[in-house]
């Protein structure tokens, strides 16, 4: 194989690997310390990682968060309270 058609296959399969953000906002119905995550009221779960801490959340909260899919887990990078 060529090394430009080898590259250009490369650069083209690329992107399948990437996590891209995405958006969502909803009330907290659930915390688990234990795990590190919440539970918003679209009923998924979303993973809180080091840097995030649950300590300020509270149930009934109304957050906005983003968050990218890694290992099959929703695991957020920005949290923000909405008001």
């Amino acid at each position: 194989m060529k090394p430009q058609v080898l590259m250009v296959a490369i650069l083209a399969l690329a992107p399948m690997g990437t996590a891209f953000a995405a958006q969502t906002s909803g009330t907290i119905t659930a915390i688990s310390k234990k795990a590190d995550t919440i539970t918003l009221s679209d009923g998924k779960n979303y993973t809180l990682p080091e840097g995030i801490e649950d300590t300020n959340l509270r149930v009934g909260e109304k957050v906005q968060l983003t968050f990218a899919i890694k290992g099959g887990k929703a695991v957020v990078s920005h949290l923000t309270p909405e008001k």
